[in-house]
């Protein structure tokens, strides 16, 4: 049972000690908590506060010798987060004196909030739908800017919006619907055939978009995979360990030193990445024969190829390919020392094809080459050096940048309404899809109107305008409390 008739109070910023430390309070017997706990600048007289106002002064605390300095940021009205009357006390961060203005508080009548309370009021009063209240801890929960974005976007109505539009236009569908069917025998055309196929082609097409950004959301993961892959000894071990800060890869002037793949956590400026170091594609292997892509499912190398390459380099090869078929990035590593080869040509010109880059290793032992300079450089290569450190910049903020780009599209949703509206938005999408063939085919206009009755009732729990208090529970428990 949700009760919304009383007053919760709460430290609202995070843990530990800090120059500043907010305690958060909503509800109706608001002033009267904020009486026991906090003295107004003399000149200010709360009860006659009628508008969003901050108020200087200081909470007389039991316990506390001196009183301490504070401001009280004041939303009177429904005009607030919560929808109540809505305080924030902004005084030293100090945790003894948040805990014991949020105890003033509770003696004045407040309780104290449960986990993501306040966001919960919010949505109960409508202020907020549930995808924002989802964004609220996607914010919280964010691990890279990409995340952020995609939370603030989300919190900021970027799925709230379209899915009121969707709704509100199906709902108008569906009442010309009924009103043909109430009004059956006065042959009123309530809505052409044209116009209800058309209508629901296009809201289908829309939830078919959004059960596809939901998918891809997601697959995403905390990190974005980063592949290295070239020639044997075209440096792409001593790249990793440059990049990786000495992470351990064996480093040798032996080509196919590397057997096996391995792997090292990047931090790049808030970027989480997977960095994968693979044994080099070895010259007539299968990634040889990989026609336009240079990337392919993982498949048996041909029997005529692997005479040539003892077992250990077989499992090397397949693992490369395996490791460079999920990878979200390519680095493709091209030993500048000497003629790129017609492979390399080829990998190469896929750098303009998704999340590619090129870095010409070793630059410190390269002379003036024509594979190197000139009029095949394009956009996304780079030089580097791992001896004198050259380009080793470049390349993370490189790699960086691929990394946003190729998480980008994943981003769109947070993580939780994903998981969450995954299943009712497929069914919006087949019952939505249903309806249109039956409209097409000369259908009965009732059985339109039922598959969009439960089109509607899918995208209802999307948006948290049908919901249980099981779906709020599981929502709102992850949250911390002050939220």
């Amino acid at each position: 049972m949700r009760f919304l008739d009383d007053t919760i109070a709460a430290i609202a910023s995070p843990p530990g000690g800090a120059a500043r430390g907010i305690v958060r309070l909503s509800g109706p017997g608001l002033r009267r908590c904020l009486e026991n706990c906090f003295r107004p600048d003399p000149y200010v007289h709360l009860p006659s506060i009628i508008a969003p106002t901050a108020v200087p002064g200081f909470c007389w605390l039991s316990g506390f010798a001196s009183p301490v300095p504070s401001t009280l940021y004041l939303w009177p009205g429904r005009r607030s987060y919560t929808g109540q009357s809505v305080a924030e006390i902004h005084t030293l961060g100090s945790p003894p004196i948040l805990e014991a203005i949020v105890r003033a508080a509770c003696a004045g009548g407040a309780r104290p909030a449960e986990p993501g309370e306040f966001t919960l009021r919010a949505f109960l009063a409508g202020r907020i739908d549930l995808t924002q209240a989802e964004a609220v801890l996607g914010v919280i929960d964010a691990v890279n800017p990409s995340e952020l974005h995609a939370a603030l976007a989300q919190l900021a109505g970027g799925l709230a919006q379209p899915m009121h539009r969707l709704r509100n236009t199906l709902l108008d569908l569906l009442a010309h619907l009924e009103a043909g069917l109430d009004f059956a025998d006065e042959d009123l055309p309530f809505i052409r055939r044209e116009e209800l196929t058309g209508q629901l082609d296009e809201a289908a097409a829309k939830v078919d978009r959004l059960v596809q950004q939901m998918a891809r959301r997601g697959e995403t993961t905390t990190s974005v995979g980063v592949v290295l892959l070239g020639r044997p000894n075209s440096g792409k071990s001593s790249l990793f360990n440059a990049l990786a800060e000495g992470a351990g890869a064996i480093v040798s002037d032996r080509p196919g030193t590397t057997r096996d793949y391995l792997t090292a956590e990047l931090d790049l400026d808030g970027v989480k990445c997977r960095l994968i170091d693979t044994a080099g594609v070895e010259a007539g292997d299968a990634s040889e024969a990989e026609g336009a892509t240079g990337v392919s499912p993982v498949a048996p190398v041909p029997k005529a190829t692997l005479d040539s390459i003892d077992e250990i380099s077989q499992s090397a090869q397949q693992a490369a390919l395996e490791q460079s078929s999920r990878a979200d990035v390519r680095v493709l590593c091209i030993d500048a020392t000497r003629p790129m080869d017609d492979w390399e040509r080829h990998q190469r010109s896929l750098a303009s094809d998704g999340p590619w880059l090129v870095v010409f290793t070793k630059i410190d032992l390269a002379i003036p080459n024509p594979n190197v300079a000139g009029t095949l450089r394009v956009p996304a290569t780079l030089e580097t050096s791992v001896v004198t450190g050259e380009g080793l910049r470049r390349l993370r903020d490189a790699i960086r940048t691929a990394a946003l780009h190729a998480s980008g599209p994943r981003g769109e949703v947070v993580a939780g309404t994903a998981v969450r509206c995954a299943d009712s938005l497929r069914l919006a999408a087949e019952c939505l899809h249903r309806a249109r063939a039956t409209a097409q085919d000369g259908g009965g206009e009732e059985l339109v109107a039922a598959e969009i009755r439960v089109a509607l009732d899918a995208l209802g729990k999307v948006a948290g305008a049908v919901y249980t208090e099981d779906v709020l529970d599981r929502i709102f428990s992850r949250f911390c409390i002050g939220k």
